[in-house]
């Protein structure tokens, strides 16, 4: 190693190079210091011994707010790799352990919410020491976070298509017409699309996946949809059909309990059901943690498995 780099090496410290960070982060000295538990002369003080050891100034003044010169552009990327590469190898090292442990952040669109619950006990059987966090959203939400990378994990339907994201499918998503056990339809021998969609069809907002489904279902078959209301929930819609308001299309296992009742009845059309997948979905650059990589490897591990069981619930 060259002399001048080792002495650069001896006189940086990681604590400079932090307190660098929370000042470029938030370009304020005492916003920086309140972050790391600092004073603001204790901030200025290790800027100025960083900037000693560099030989050259790291952020500069213009009337009262804070800019960084160039050499700090340049040590801000160099901070970003080094502390990327620390991160990676704790989560390396932690992986080397024999228990994974943390928090698993998962968020789950509205639809998820009788599929997730079902992933989760054998996996929290195997990895005790993981505690897992579950936020139910709206689909228009839950894409939000994935591109602020906010969770670990996102469940979800009819999963955008980005180059920034990885999708793993992991079940089959039947959308199924169903209609009140009364409804006239049921009488006939033969139902048309036409006759369904002409029947009063409740639909789900634009943004959701069963929409997105059905939207691009009517475009195959150059069908248009004339919806006569719209519903921002599956059970919304369950209810509104029950009501007599309509008919609709919902996934087949957020309706169980209404088709085994007897409360909803699934209605023979030709095209159904159309299949989607849930899948896990996040961002394909995003350094997987121990636990969210455990979570992805456990699903892929038991994708069989998923499937007997939602089979054996639907028989049920």
């Amino acid at each position: 190693m060259p002399n001048s780099v080792q002495q650069l090496v001896n006189r940086l410290s990681f604590r400079q190079l932090q307190v660098f960070r929370a000042v470029y982060q938030h370009r304020n000295y005492s916003r920086a210091g309140e972050q790391l538990g600092l004073t603001q002369p204790a901030v200025s003080s290790q800027v100025r011994q960083l900037e000693q050891a560099l030989g050259q100034p790291v952020f500069e003044y213009a009337g009262r707010k804070l800019f960084c010169t160039a050499a700090g552009e340049k040590l801000a990327s160099c901070i970003d790799v080094m502390f990327g590469e620390l991160k990676a190898l704790q989560n390396e090292l932690i992986m080397m352990g024999s228990q994974v442990a943390g928090d698993l952040h998962i968020a789950a669109v509205d639809t998820a919410h009788c599929v997730l619950p079902w992933l989760l006990p054998q996996f929290r059987k195997q990895h005790p020491q993981i505690n897992v966090h579950v936020r139910m959203v709206q689909r228009t939400e839950a894409i939000e976070r994935l591109q602020n990378n906010t969770d670990h994990l996102t469940v979800m339907g009819m999963a955008p298509v980005d180059k920034h994201l990885d999708t793993l499918p992991f079940l089959d998503n039947e959308l199924i017409p169903v209609v009140p056990p009364n409804h006239p339809l049921l009488a006939q021998k033969q139902v048309s699309i036409r006759d369904f969609l002409n029947a009063g069809l409740i639909v789900r907002e634009e943004e959701s996946g069963t929409r997105q489904a059905m939207n691009l279902w009517a475009r195959q078959i150059r069908v248009s949809l004339e919806p006569v209301l719209q519903i921002d929930s599956n059970d919304g819609l369950k209810h509104a059909v029950m009501a007599g308001l309509g008919v609709t299309v919902i996934p087949r296992l957020t309706a169980l309990s209404e088709l085994n009742a007897g409360a909803l009845v699934e209605l023979p059309l030709e095209g159904f059901p159309l299949r989607r997948s849930w899948c896990l979905v996040y961002l394909n650059d995003k350094q997987p943690n121990p636990v969210m990589k455990a979570f992805v490897d456990y699903v892929q591990e038991h994708i069989q498995g998923i499937e007997a069981q939602y089979r054996e619930r639907l028989e049920g």
